[in-house]
């Protein structure tokens, strides 16, 4: 049972958590649910791109990934949100590719750029087992979209194996509802970053003319399935759903939209609005010239009062001072 403490927590006892995917291991449902996500390889539609190709003999489309994952680092992270990093780190497993095409992604050469070494189901698990033995709070699955059926494969093993840490599903929301269905009791804690609310500009940007109708269904789903962010007694975070939004330059992000409709989804919507664009991957192209700068603090703190006026109350701050980005 959560509870509320001063503004900006809602608690839960660290002494009664446990990680969703346990209970479904014990019954065997997380290996069923496994095997049912492995079998929409054959003809993939695990993302809202509906590529269609046969995944599970190599072939690929458009994140370039076939039967196995490609991870391309696994790390104790201490730049995320202080409720995930905490005193020892998030542990971080990158993996390579994505099913978007961001012309300002500031990780280009692993999200687009290189892909890294094919990660067999049972290497995957070792690394949860390994940034788990190092004291890592939770594990957090970066760009996920694309390999829901090889993490939930290796979350099965690692399950098996003694793997007690939360899980963080931290993603673009560019994901398909039913990939989404397939985690729900298993995913603990969902950060989805909302990038934009215009389809022609997502099209430009992002290269997905669908990805604002796509992100406010995942954000939904995900927000019935674990609701608002719940925290323990040292400030750690356990259950529910953390929001990024990218602040970008101009506001052709749509932050007044994305936050009115997180606002609508719940007033208590954990948001993390982030002020570190600058201009990484495409953007010194001639053509993207609206957005080759990094933000101002006036475009920052017209974010945060934004969010104020639409009632969003639980705004991620962190320990460090203010960004170092700014003009």
């Amino acid at each position: 049972m959560a509870t509320r403490s001063h503004p900006g927590q809602f608690l839960v006892s660290s002494a009664e958590f446990e990680p969703a995917y346990v209970a479904l291991h014990r019954t065997g449902e997380l290996q069923r649910r496994a095997e049912q996500a492995l079998e929409r390889l054959s003809h993939c539609l695990v993302c809202p791109r509906d590529c269609g190709v046969n995944r599970m003999i190599g072939k690929t489309a458009a994140c370039h990934t076939g039967r196995h994952a490609q991870v391309s680092s696994h790390f104790p992270h201490y730049g995320e949100e202080d409720c995930l990093r905490g005193w020892n780190g998030s542990g971080t497993i990158f993996f390579s590719m994505c099913n978007l095409r961001c012309v300002f992604c500031q990780n280009y050469d692993i999200s687009q750029a290189q892909r890294g070494p094919e990660t067999p189901p049972e290497r995957l698990a070792s690394m949860m087992l390994e940034l788990q033995s190092k004291g890592c709070h939770n594990i957090n699955f970066v760009t996920p979209e694309h390999v829901v059926p090889q993490l939930l494969e290796a979350l099965a093993i690692a399950a098996g194996r003694g793997l007690l840490l939360p899980v963080v599903y931290n993603t673009s929301a560019y994901d398909s509802l039913d990939s989404l269905q397939l985690l729900e009791g298993v995913v603990d804690i969902y950060m989805p970053d909302f990038k934009f609310w215009d389809p022609a500009l997502s099209l430009r940007y992002v290269k997905a003319k669908d990805y604002p109708e796509a992100a406010r269904r995942a954000v939904r789903e995900m927000h019935r399935q674990v609701g608002p962010l719940m925290l323990d007694e040292k400030g750690l975070a356990r259950r529910g759903v953390i929001v990024r939004h990218l602040i970008m330059p101009g506001n052709i992000a749509g932050t007044d939209a994305i936050l009115q409709f997180l606002a609508g989804i719940s007033p208590d919507t954990y948001v993390n609005l982030m002020d570190q664009y600058y201009p990484a991957g495409r953007v010194s192209d001639s053509q993207f010239v609206e957005i080759n700068r990094k933000i101002s603090k006036a475009e920052y703190e017209e974010a945060l009062e934004s969010a104020r006026r639409a009632g969003l109350w639980r705004i991620d701050e962190r320990r460090f001072p203010p960004s170092v980005f700014w003009n």
